[in-house]
């Protein structure tokens, strides 16, 4: 579990982030959403530590990354697992050397047990016959897969998700949703995904937090979302028509 409390955090004199509390469960996939410039990123950056917030606390299981020496940030940093909104995998190695890197920065394991541990990341994410590959002979949706694999190799406690659906087409964001959500129930993970795509939170949206100019508006379940009482949550949701549709058609069916 990861607290967020009255997080403050300004960028030359404007505050970016207005007294956030909030906190993110174990075990389930937990979104931040909100509208371009709300704050969501900045507090994803914060939460990780890329950002140090002016005041508040942020505790990673009770421990309170904002009093923390470099050391114990470096060793806290080891439970953290990253997926980058672009992969971000080395060109010039393979899939199996890019899901290997972590290891060999961060862990004393034997090369044969580096491979094996790697091996069976790639085969949780279903990339086994992908192995020798080079990041651009996969596809989009395989090379998030991989990156995936790498974010889970060291066996983190906690894993950030950066718009991981950028840049593909619905059905293979559906599938990323589903390994996300997946992998973090089986692993037991406290997941953070920052989003914006509305599939997502429908789908795998088990615990939401809506950012609003800096505040935390509102928070709750993908069940929640249609009844929330929040406009400007309504607003971001109900854009489109297909959204509204949705919300109607959620109405009809629960007061049957």
């Amino acid at each position: 579990m990861i607290e967020v409390k009255h997080a403050i955090k300004s960028f030359d004199g404007r505050t970016v982030l207005k007294d956030i509390s909030t906190v993110f469960e174990t075990g389930k996939t937990n979104l931040i959403i909100g509208q371009s410039g709300s704050g969501k990123t900045v507090l994803m950056k914060s939460v990780v530590g890329i950002h140090r917030i002016d005041s508040g606390e942020i505790c990673y299981d009770g421990r309170n990354i904002t009093v923390m020496k470099r050391n114990d940030l470096n060793l806290l940093r080891r439970e953290i697992g990253m997926l980058f909104q672009g992969a971000a995998l080395f060109d010039s190695m393979t899939v199996l050397q890019n899901v290997m890197f972590p290891l060999e920065m961060f862990s004393s394991m034997t090369k044969e047990e580096m491979i094996e541990r790697a091996k069976f990341c790639l085969d949780r994410v279903e990339l086994s016959h992908a192995l020798d590959l080079f990041p651009s002979e996969i596809s989009g949706g395989m090379q998030k897969r991989a990156a995936i694999a790498r974010a889970i190799v060291l066996n983190p406690k906690y894993l950030f998700c950066d718009e991981p659906n950028s840049g593909l087409d619905p059905k293979t964001s559906l599938l990323i949703d589903q390994l996300i959500q997946d992998i973090t129930h089986e692993f037991n993970i406290t997941t953070i995904v920052n989003t914006h795509d509305m599939n997502s939170v429908m789908e795998i949206g088990e615990n939401i937090a809506f950012i609003y100019k800096g505040e935390k508006a509102w928070q709750g379940t993908k069940d929640e979302i249609f009844d929330t009482g929040c406009e400007q949550l309504e607003d971001f949701i109900f854009a489109s028509n297909l959204f509204k549709q949705i919300k109607k058609a959620h109405h009809l069916f629960i007061n049957k």
